[in-house]
């Protein structure tokens, strides 16, 4: 892992807490210190254990996640960790395959970094995240909500609801995910597009954070996900939101 400079504008993480898993105890201390000195509050835990006692101690904005722990696959424990919690998972881990990225995209995870990397880049995706899940400003948030479908997606609570009113659970990137298709509805979005509006970066060619994203969201919402309604796919090209939206200012 290189050190690193400063991005500049810590604004959008002060404050954030940040728990750190990772059963290596000097990069523990690594990220712990760097985090900190960009206004971050942390936490560090070695293992499951130590992740679910942090996590019923004090609330967490956002969880770094290391898959080879002792005590607990990594990959269980993100499947256990979305029944619970739906805030930004990074996987932080030495296993480079696409199969394992893919796994924990597919489990709730929101991103997902590989050993060794450039702080800066983790710090630009902590940012990214930090963006994307902090309250718009009251004035945006007055008029921040749509419907479509029968659905609504209320943007300042971050909450999706159904026809009945039932609150229906995301993870930050599938809210992230929906609320780009939804304010560019019918439009064709490529993942380029997509990656950017939710990451700040564009798709890498064996990247498939957004077909996995696409594929969990289309199972909350598509009365049948292996032929959706909502959300097209457009060969070659990427995807494109078919229902009509209305914006429902308060």
């Amino acid at each position: 892992m290189q050190a690193p400079g400063s991005l500049g504008d810590t604004a959008n993480t002060a404050g954030l807490h940040v728990l750190v898993v990772d059963d290596d105890a000097e990069i523990g201390a690594m990220l712990a210190g760097y985090l900190q000195s960009q206004a971050m509050r942390v936490s560090l835990a070695a293992d499951g254990a130590g992740l679910r006692a942090a996590m019923q101690q004090q609330a967490v904005d956002l969880v770094l996640l290391d898959l080879g722990l002792p005590d607990e696959d990594g990959l269980s424990l993100i499947r256990d960790l979305r029944s619970r919690w739906q805030g930004p998972v990074i996987i932080v881990s030495g296993r480079g395959e696409s199969v394992e990225r893919v796994v924990g995209l597919e489990l709730g995870a929101d991103d997902y970094i590989t050993k060794p990397f450039d702080l800066r880049e983790l710090l630009a995706r902590i940012r990214s995240v930090a963006r994307r899940t902090q309250p718009p400003p009251a004035d945006a948030a007055r008029g921040a909500t749509y419907t479509f479908a029968g659905m609504r997606l209320e943007v300042a609570a971050r909450r999706l609801a159904d026809r009945d009113g039932t609150d229906i659970a995301l993870t930050a990137g599938e809210f992230d995910l929906l609320l780009a298709l939804v304010e560019r509805p019918q439009q064709v979005l490529t993942r380029d597009q997509l990656m950017n509006t939710m990451h700040g970066r564009d798709a890498g060619p064996f990247d498939r954070a957004i077909d996995v994203q696409v594929g969990r969201l289309r199972r909350k919402l598509e009365a049948d996900p292996a032929h959706p309604e909502l959300i097209k796919s457009v060969r070659g090209a990427g995807y494109y939101f078919a229902p009509a939206v209305t914006p429902a200012p308060r």
